[in-house]
Protein backbone atom coordinates (compact mmCIF):
# COMPACT_ATOMS: atom_id res chain seq x y z
CA UNK A 1 0.00 0.00 0.00
CA UNK A 2 1.44 3.69 -0.92
CA UNK A 3 1.72 6.15 1.99
CA UNK A 4 1.36 9.74 1.16
CA UNK A 5 2.29 12.85 4.56
CA UNK A 6 -0.11 15.28 4.27
CA UNK A 7 1.24 18.83 6.03
CA UNK A 8 -0.56 22.23 6.85
CA UNK A 9 -4.57 20.32 6.73
CA UNK A 10 -5.09 20.69 3.30
CA UNK A 11 -8.94 20.04 2.28
CA UNK A 12 -10.37 16.63 3.67
CA UNK A 13 -11.52 16.18 0.14
CA UNK A 14 -7.70 14.59 -0.47
CA UNK A 15 -8.43 11.86 1.94
CA UNK A 16 -11.16 11.07 0.11
CA UNK A 17 -9.22 10.69 -3.26
CA UNK A 18 -6.77 8.82 -1.76
CA UNK A 19 -8.62 6.41 -0.03
CA UNK A 20 -10.52 5.59 -3.20
CA UNK A 21 -7.34 4.13 -4.41
CA UNK A 22 -6.06 2.66 -1.51
CA UNK A 23 -3.36 5.07 -0.85
CA UNK A 24 -2.65 5.41 3.57
CA UNK A 25 -3.36 8.60 4.41
CA UNK A 26 -0.78 10.21 7.60
CA UNK A 27 -1.48 14.05 8.81
CA UNK A 28 0.05 16.67 10.72
CA UNK A 29 -1.42 19.33 11.09
CA UNK A 30 1.18 22.39 11.01
CA UNK A 31 4.96 22.32 8.85
CA UNK A 32 7.88 20.42 10.33
CA UNK A 33 11.57 22.05 10.22
CA UNK A 34 13.73 20.02 8.22
CA UNK A 35 14.84 17.42 10.59
CA UNK A 36 11.57 16.33 11.63
CA UNK A 37 10.43 15.82 7.47
CA UNK A 38 13.65 14.02 7.07
CA UNK A 39 12.56 11.79 10.26
CA UNK A 40 8.97 11.50 8.82
CA UNK A 41 9.31 10.74 5.59
CA UNK A 42 10.84 7.57 5.77
CA UNK A 43 9.01 4.78 4.19
CA UNK A 44 6.57 7.01 2.81
CA UNK A 45 6.31 7.70 -1.13
CA UNK A 46 4.17 10.79 -1.34
CA UNK A 47 4.24 14.11 0.38
CA UNK A 48 1.90 17.14 0.32
CA UNK A 49 2.39 20.20 1.79
CA UNK A 50 1.02 23.63 1.50
CA UNK A 51 3.40 26.88 1.88
CA UNK A 52 4.84 27.20 4.91
CA UNK A 53 6.96 23.89 4.81
CA UNK A 54 10.29 23.89 2.82
CA UNK A 55 11.37 20.64 1.21
CA UNK A 56 15.23 21.63 0.43
CA UNK A 57 17.30 19.53 -1.39
CA UNK A 58 19.18 17.73 2.03
CA UNK A 59 15.84 16.36 2.63
CA UNK A 60 15.34 15.16 -0.80
CA UNK A 61 18.77 13.53 -0.70
CA UNK A 62 17.85 12.04 2.35
CA UNK A 63 14.69 10.96 0.72
CA UNK A 64 15.33 9.22 -2.71
CA UNK A 65 12.37 6.75 -2.24
CA UNK A 66 9.67 9.77 -2.49
CA UNK A 67 7.89 9.27 -5.88
CA UNK A 68 5.82 13.09 -6.02
CA UNK A 69 5.31 15.74 -4.13
CA UNK A 70 1.87 17.68 -3.81
CA UNK A 71 2.08 21.32 -3.58
CA UNK A 72 -1.60 21.97 -2.15
CA UNK A 73 -1.08 25.94 -3.04
CA UNK A 74 -0.30 27.89 -6.41
CA UNK A 75 3.49 29.05 -5.17
CA UNK A 76 6.39 26.04 -5.40
CA UNK A 77 9.32 28.32 -4.32
CA UNK A 78 9.37 26.41 -0.73
CA UNK A 79 10.59 23.61 -3.29
CA UNK A 80 13.84 22.98 -4.24
CA UNK A 81 12.61 21.87 -7.85
CA UNK A 82 16.17 21.62 -9.09
CA UNK A 83 16.67 18.62 -6.71
CA UNK A 84 13.33 16.84 -7.59
CA UNK A 85 13.97 16.89 -11.11
CA UNK A 86 17.47 15.46 -10.30
CA UNK A 87 15.83 12.68 -8.37
CA UNK A 88 12.64 11.77 -10.27
CA UNK A 89 10.06 13.44 -8.37
CA UNK A 90 7.22 15.28 -10.24
CA UNK A 91 6.13 18.14 -8.35
CA UNK A 92 2.37 19.09 -8.61
CA UNK A 93 0.89 22.43 -7.67
CA UNK A 94 -2.42 24.42 -8.35
CA UNK A 95 -1.58 27.32 -10.42
CA UNK A 96 -5.83 28.35 -10.57
CA UNK A 97 -7.98 26.67 -8.02
CA UNK A 98 -7.48 29.46 -5.62
CA UNK A 99 -6.90 33.01 -7.92
CA UNK A 100 -11.11 33.64 -7.24
CA UNK A 101 -10.04 33.48 -3.47
CA UNK A 102 -7.29 36.01 -3.61
CA UNK A 103 -9.30 38.50 -6.05
CA UNK A 104 -11.90 39.10 -4.08
CA UNK A 105 -9.99 39.44 -0.89
CA UNK A 106 -7.74 42.20 -2.80
CA UNK A 107 -10.84 44.12 -3.93
CA UNK A 108 -12.13 43.64 -0.19
CA UNK A 109 -9.21 45.52 1.39
CA UNK A 110 -8.97 47.62 -1.59
CA UNK A 111 -12.23 49.07 -0.99
CA UNK A 112 -12.05 49.17 3.15
CA UNK A 113 -8.96 50.81 2.93
CA UNK A 114 -10.07 53.81 0.22
CA UNK A 115 -12.83 53.92 3.08
CA UNK A 116 -10.75 54.06 5.82
CA UNK A 117 -13.09 51.16 7.57
CA UNK A 118 -9.83 49.63 9.72
CA UNK A 119 -8.87 52.46 11.62
CA UNK A 120 -12.62 53.80 12.38
CA UNK A 121 -13.62 49.91 13.04
CA UNK A 122 -10.61 50.31 15.74
CA UNK A 123 -12.04 53.45 16.91
CA UNK A 124 -15.21 52.11 17.64
CA UNK A 125 -14.59 49.08 19.27
CA UNK A 126 -12.46 51.49 21.63
CA UNK A 127 -15.95 53.63 22.03
CA UNK A 128 -15.51 56.27 20.08
CA UNK A 129 -17.60 57.60 18.05
CA UNK A 130 -16.14 59.07 14.72
CA UNK A 131 -18.20 59.57 11.81
CA UNK A 132 -16.76 61.64 8.87
CA UNK A 133 -15.86 61.58 5.54
CA UNK A 134 -12.16 62.70 5.98
CA UNK A 135 -9.87 60.65 3.76
CA UNK A 136 -13.07 58.36 2.45
CA UNK A 137 -13.39 58.12 -1.36
CA UNK A 138 -14.88 55.67 -3.86
CA UNK A 139 -13.10 53.25 -5.73
CA UNK A 140 -14.94 53.96 -8.62
CA UNK A 141 -12.51 56.34 -10.71
CA UNK A 142 -9.25 55.42 -9.25
CA UNK A 143 -6.40 53.80 -10.64
CA UNK A 144 -5.47 50.30 -9.85
CA UNK A 145 -1.97 49.51 -10.33
CA UNK A 146 -1.31 45.70 -10.30
CA UNK A 147 2.69 44.50 -10.95
CA UNK A 148 2.46 40.75 -12.28
CA UNK A 149 0.00 40.54 -14.85
CA UNK A 150 -0.29 36.22 -14.56
CA UNK A 151 -3.69 34.58 -13.29
CA UNK A 152 -4.42 36.42 -10.36
CA UNK A 153 -3.24 39.79 -11.81
CA UNK A 154 -5.00 39.25 -14.93
CA UNK A 155 -8.36 38.20 -13.10
CA UNK A 156 -8.20 41.22 -10.52
CA UNK A 157 -7.86 43.60 -13.49
CA UNK A 158 -11.23 42.41 -14.87
CA UNK A 159 -12.85 42.79 -11.37
CA UNK A 160 -11.74 46.08 -10.73
CA UNK A 161 -12.70 47.40 -14.01
CA UNK A 162 -16.08 46.58 -13.55
CA UNK A 163 -16.51 48.13 -10.57
CA UNK A 164 -15.08 51.46 -12.16
CA UNK A 165 -11.65 51.65 -11.88
CA UNK A 166 -9.11 52.37 -14.41
CA UNK A 167 -6.40 49.91 -14.80
CA UNK A 168 -2.94 49.82 -15.41
CA UNK A 169 -0.18 46.81 -15.29
CA UNK A 170 3.06 45.88 -15.04
CA UNK A 171 4.56 42.88 -15.94
CA UNK A 172 8.10 41.84 -17.06
CA UNK A 173 6.45 39.03 -19.44
CA UNK A 174 4.43 39.44 -22.75
CA UNK A 175 0.74 39.59 -21.23
CA UNK A 176 -2.24 39.93 -23.17
CA UNK A 177 -4.31 42.98 -21.51
CA UNK A 178 -7.88 42.16 -20.73
CA UNK A 179 -10.63 44.80 -21.29
CA UNK A 180 -9.18 48.64 -20.98
CA UNK A 181 -6.06 47.36 -18.82
CA UNK A 182 -3.21 48.99 -20.45
CA UNK A 183 0.59 48.13 -20.30
CA UNK A 184 2.78 50.53 -18.95
CA UNK A 185 6.16 51.04 -17.26
CA UNK A 186 6.77 50.60 -13.81
CA UNK A 187 7.98 53.76 -12.72
CA UNK A 188 4.67 55.15 -14.85
CA UNK A 189 2.69 52.81 -12.31
CA UNK A 190 4.25 53.52 -9.23
CA UNK A 191 3.56 57.64 -10.40
CA UNK A 192 0.35 57.31 -11.02
CA UNK A 193 -1.78 54.52 -9.48
CA UNK A 194 -3.96 55.26 -6.25
CA UNK A 195 -4.03 51.99 -5.43
CA UNK A 196 -0.88 49.27 -6.10
CA UNK A 197 -1.42 45.67 -5.85
CA UNK A 198 1.68 43.14 -5.87
CA UNK A 199 0.83 39.52 -7.76
CA UNK A 200 4.47 38.67 -8.37
CA UNK A 201 5.74 35.47 -8.10
CA UNK A 202 8.17 33.76 -5.18
CA UNK A 203 11.26 33.30 -7.35
CA UNK A 204 14.31 34.17 -4.80
CA UNK A 205 15.61 37.43 -7.02
CA UNK A 206 12.17 38.60 -6.33
CA UNK A 207 13.70 38.66 -3.04
CA UNK A 208 13.00 42.83 -2.00
CA UNK A 209 11.47 43.67 -4.55
CA UNK A 210 9.82 45.87 -3.52
CA UNK A 211 12.43 48.21 -1.87
CA UNK A 212 12.62 51.59 -0.46
CA UNK A 213 13.13 53.07 -3.96
CA UNK A 214 10.25 51.57 -5.07
CA UNK A 215 8.76 53.71 -2.34
CA UNK A 216 10.35 56.81 -3.09
CA UNK A 217 8.80 56.51 -6.29
CA UNK A 218 4.84 55.95 -5.03
CA UNK A 219 1.79 59.02 -5.29
CA UNK A 220 1.60 60.53 -2.11
CA UNK A 221 -1.38 58.92 -0.15
CA UNK A 222 -1.50 55.86 -2.28
CA UNK A 223 -2.86 52.75 -1.02
CA UNK A 224 -1.07 49.56 -1.33
CA UNK A 225 -1.54 45.27 -1.19
CA UNK A 226 0.72 42.59 -0.73
CA UNK A 227 -1.12 39.36 -1.17
CA UNK A 228 2.24 37.72 -3.47
CA UNK A 229 4.80 36.41 -1.30
CA UNK A 230 5.84 38.32 1.91
CA UNK A 231 10.04 38.45 1.01
CA UNK A 232 9.02 40.54 -1.95
CA UNK A 233 8.30 43.54 0.23
CA UNK A 234 10.89 45.42 2.46
CA UNK A 235 8.34 45.97 5.96
CA UNK A 236 10.68 48.41 7.34
CA UNK A 237 10.26 50.87 3.97
CA UNK A 238 6.61 50.54 4.26
CA UNK A 239 6.48 51.23 8.12
CA UNK A 240 8.18 54.37 7.08
CA UNK A 241 6.21 55.43 4.75
CA UNK A 242 2.61 54.45 6.02
CA UNK A 243 4.25 56.76 9.38
CA UNK A 244 4.76 59.56 6.49
CA UNK A 245 1.52 59.21 5.46
CA UNK A 246 2.96 58.77 1.71
CA UNK A 247 0.91 55.39 1.87
CA UNK A 248 -2.93 56.04 3.46
CA UNK A 249 -3.24 52.56 4.00
CA UNK A 250 -2.10 48.98 3.04
CA UNK A 251 -2.60 45.45 3.50
CA UNK A 252 -0.04 42.67 4.07
CA UNK A 253 -1.02 38.88 3.73
CA UNK A 254 2.33 37.50 3.55
CA UNK A 255 5.49 38.09 5.36
CA UNK A 256 8.86 37.00 5.31
CA UNK A 257 8.81 35.24 8.21
CA UNK A 258 5.38 33.04 8.93
CA UNK A 259 4.93 31.18 12.41
CA UNK A 260 4.82 27.50 11.45
CA UNK A 261 1.28 26.44 12.63
CA UNK A 262 -1.77 28.05 14.13
CA UNK A 263 -1.43 29.45 17.47
CA UNK A 264 2.20 30.47 17.75
CA UNK A 265 3.31 34.05 18.38
CA UNK A 266 3.43 36.13 16.01
CA UNK A 267 4.86 39.43 15.00
CA UNK A 268 5.88 42.80 12.96
CA UNK A 269 6.78 46.21 12.45
CA UNK A 270 3.62 46.82 11.18
CA UNK A 271 1.36 45.71 14.07
CA UNK A 272 -0.69 48.33 15.79
CA UNK A 273 -0.59 51.37 12.51
CA UNK A 274 -4.12 53.00 11.97
CA UNK A 275 -5.55 51.86 8.11
CA UNK A 276 -3.24 48.40 7.92
CA UNK A 277 -5.30 45.40 7.27
CA UNK A 278 -2.86 42.44 8.47
CA UNK A 279 -4.05 39.15 8.03
CA UNK A 280 -2.30 35.56 8.10
CA UNK A 281 -1.92 34.28 4.87
CA UNK A 282 -5.47 33.52 4.11
CA UNK A 283 -5.20 34.90 0.72
CA UNK A 284 -6.53 31.49 -0.87
CA UNK A 285 -7.87 30.37 2.09
CA UNK A 286 -11.47 29.83 1.45
CA UNK A 287 -13.60 26.93 1.59
CA UNK A 288 -14.20 26.71 -1.37
CA UNK A 289 -10.32 27.38 -2.87
CA UNK A 290 -9.09 24.48 -0.57
CA UNK A 291 -11.97 22.13 -1.86
CA UNK A 292 -10.84 22.83 -5.18
CA UNK A 293 -7.02 22.40 -4.36
CA UNK A 294 -7.35 19.39 -2.41
CA UNK A 295 -9.22 17.72 -5.37
CA UNK A 296 -7.00 18.84 -7.85
CA UNK A 297 -3.84 18.34 -6.42
CA UNK A 298 -4.87 14.49 -4.67
CA UNK A 299 -6.03 14.10 -8.29
CA UNK A 300 -2.66 14.68 -9.95
CA UNK A 301 -0.94 12.64 -7.56
CA UNK A 302 -2.77 9.43 -7.36
CA UNK A 303 -2.61 9.61 -11.46
CA UNK A 304 1.26 9.95 -11.43
CA UNK A 305 1.27 6.95 -8.91
CA UNK A 306 -0.64 4.92 -10.71
CA UNK A 307 -0.69 6.14 -14.12
CA UNK A 308 2.83 7.64 -14.86
CA UNK A 309 0.95 10.64 -15.94
CA UNK A 310 2.99 13.88 -15.32
CA UNK A 311 0.39 16.40 -16.88
CA UNK A 312 0.81 19.64 -15.24
CA UNK A 313 4.07 18.80 -13.33
CA UNK A 314 6.04 22.46 -12.48
CA UNK A 315 9.43 19.95 -13.24
CA UNK A 316 9.31 17.77 -14.94
CA UNK A 317 8.98 16.71 -18.60
CA UNK A 318 5.27 16.14 -19.14
CA UNK A 319 3.56 13.19 -20.42
CA UNK A 320 -0.48 11.94 -19.98
CA UNK A 321 -1.43 9.28 -20.97
CA UNK A 322 -3.64 6.23 -19.81
CA UNK A 323 -2.20 2.68 -19.92
CA UNK A 324 -2.77 0.71 -23.66
CA UNK A 325 -5.66 -1.21 -23.78
CA UNK A 326 -3.54 -4.26 -24.36
CA UNK A 327 -0.81 -3.28 -21.92
CA UNK A 328 0.16 -5.61 -18.95
CA UNK A 329 2.80 -3.56 -17.74
CA UNK A 330 3.92 0.15 -17.38
CA UNK A 331 7.45 1.29 -17.92
CA UNK A 332 8.32 4.85 -16.38
CA UNK A 333 11.97 6.07 -16.75
CA UNK A 334 13.47 8.99 -15.76
CA UNK A 335 16.39 10.05 -17.44
CA UNK A 336 19.41 12.31 -18.23
CA UNK A 337 18.49 14.31 -21.56
CA UNK A 338 21.23 12.57 -23.91
CA UNK A 339 21.13 11.87 -27.29
CA UNK A 340 20.47 8.34 -28.12
CA UNK A 341 18.51 7.36 -25.07
CA UNK A 342 15.10 6.16 -26.31
CA UNK A 343 17.11 4.18 -29.13
CA UNK A 344 18.93 2.56 -26.45
CA UNK A 345 15.73 1.59 -24.90
CA UNK A 346 14.08 0.30 -27.68
CA UNK A 347 17.10 -1.95 -28.41
CA UNK A 348 17.27 -3.48 -24.82
CA UNK A 349 13.45 -4.39 -24.97
CA UNK A 350 13.82 -6.08 -28.18
CA UNK A 351 17.16 -7.84 -27.31
CA UNK A 352 14.96 -9.31 -24.11
CA UNK A 353 11.84 -10.42 -26.26
CA UNK A 354 9.89 -7.69 -24.85
CA UNK A 355 6.67 -6.55 -26.87
CA UNK A 356 5.72 -2.93 -26.82
CA UNK A 357 2.66 -1.68 -26.83
CA UNK A 358 3.14 1.76 -26.53
CA UNK A 359 5.73 4.64 -25.73
CA UNK A 360 6.75 8.55 -25.26
CA UNK A 361 9.10 10.29 -24.82
CA UNK A 362 9.48 13.74 -23.61
CA UNK A 363 12.52 16.23 -22.73
CA UNK A 364 12.36 19.55 -20.76
CA UNK A 365 15.67 20.95 -20.57
CA UNK A 366 18.01 18.52 -19.14
CA UNK A 367 15.60 15.99 -17.79
CA UNK A 368 13.82 13.06 -20.15
CA UNK A 369 10.68 11.14 -19.11
CA UNK A 370 9.74 7.84 -21.04
CA UNK A 371 7.09 6.09 -20.58
CA UNK A 372 6.86 2.75 -22.41
CA UNK A 373 3.19 0.09 -22.08
CA UNK A 374 4.76 -4.12 -22.43
CA UNK A 375 2.22 -6.53 -23.48
CA UNK A 376 4.43 -9.53 -21.67
CA UNK A 377 6.40 -9.34 -18.59
CA UNK A 378 9.66 -7.76 -18.42
CA UNK A 379 12.69 -9.68 -17.28
CA UNK A 380 14.80 -8.23 -14.36
CA UNK A 381 17.81 -7.65 -16.75
CA UNK A 382 16.00 -5.08 -18.24
CA UNK A 383 15.62 -3.23 -15.15
CA UNK A 384 19.20 -4.04 -14.21
CA UNK A 385 20.49 -2.65 -17.14
CA UNK A 386 18.31 0.43 -17.26
CA UNK A 387 19.31 0.97 -13.55
CA UNK A 388 23.07 0.62 -14.76
CA UNK A 389 22.58 3.00 -17.66
CA UNK A 390 24.96 6.67 -17.39
CA UNK A 391 21.38 8.79 -17.66
CA UNK A 392 19.24 6.98 -15.55
CA UNK A 393 17.57 8.90 -12.90
CA UNK A 394 15.05 6.85 -11.23
CA UNK A 395 12.79 3.97 -12.36
CA UNK A 396 8.83 2.71 -11.81
CA UNK A 397 7.11 -0.49 -12.88
CA UNK A 398 3.28 -0.36 -12.96
CA UNK A 399 0.98 -3.00 -13.49
CA UNK A 400 -1.88 -2.50 -14.94
CA UNK A 401 -5.16 -2.53 -12.15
Amino acid sequence: MARILLLESPHEVSDEVFSRYGIEVERVAGSLTEAELIDKLQGVDMLGIRSKTNVTREVIEACPQLAAIGAYCIGTNQIDLEAASDYGIPVFNAPYSNTRSVVEMAIGELISLVRRIPSKNKALHAGVWQKTAEGSHEVRGKTLGIIGYGSIGSQLSVVAEALGMKVIFHDIAERLALGNATRVGLDELLATSDVVSIHIDGRGSNTGYFDAEKFSKLKDGVILLNLARGHVMDLDALHEAVLTGQVAGAAVDVFPTEPLKNGDPFSSILVGLDNVILTPHIGGSTLEAQESIGSFVSAKLVNYWRKGSTELSVNIPNISTSPDADSLHRVVWFHWNTPGALADVNRLFAEEGVNVTFQSLATKGEYGYMVTDTATEIPEAVFERLEQAKAHIKLRLLTRQ
